[in-house]
């Protein structure tokens, strides 16, 4: 079973973490969800709140997909946490995909990851994506490393996801269970 961590951090943006987490799990992948802070509950920026399944104690790096939600704060209190750049690095270091959607793909930018890579994040940010190289596509794999723009592009982002993991007939077929496509 495919392993997959999210990093949810107070501020995170709702859709860009349940439409994702939601896919994957009709993928079959065994979905972990961390709080950046510690605390049980995490708050997105519109209110929800979610009781994630365990505080971030720096996750093993035995997983095959750590993915980061964006919006402003939320991706703020992602770049505050060293227990995120540890987690993110070792699961990429461990031969694991890493994603980030909005404006968290600026963390990835942060920790070098997006240098010379084809990268995504929402509009206007594109300088805070250091050396990346700037896509016009919305939602962007490159390697082991997957961007998206926004909110607007989380169902495609999870899609893509799930190829990157499962391959693309299992994402057409998780496309076509959910009338995406």
């Amino acid at each position: 079973m495919k392993k997959v961590y999210f990093m949810l951090a107070d501020g995170f943006e709702e859709t860009e973490f349940t439409a994702p987490w939601d896919l994957l799990l009709r993928a079959g992948a065994e979905v972990t969800v961390f709080s950046v802070s510690g605390n049980e509950y995490v708050t997105g920026a519109h209110g929800l709140t979610v009781k994630v399944d365990k505080s971030i104690s720096v996750p093993d790096a035995d997983c095959d997909l750590i993915v980061l939600p964006g919006g402003g704060k939320g991706t703020q209190n992602l770049a505050a946490s060293e227990k995120v750049a540890s987690a993110v690095r070792a699961v990429y270091a461990n031969g694991g995909f890493v994603a980030a959607i909005c404006a968290a793909p600026t963390v990835l930018a942060s920790l070098g990851l997006l240098d010379g890579v084809e990268a995504i994040c929402f509009p206007g940010m594109e300088e805070q994506l250091g050396k990346a190289v700037i896509s016009k596509h919305k939602v962007v794999r490159s390697g082991r490393i997957i961007t998206a723009a926004a909110m607007g592009v989380s169902l495609e982002f999870g899609l893509t996801l799930i190829a990157a993991l499962f391959g693309s007939a299992v994402a057409e077929a998780v496309a076509k269970q959910t009338v995406i496509r």
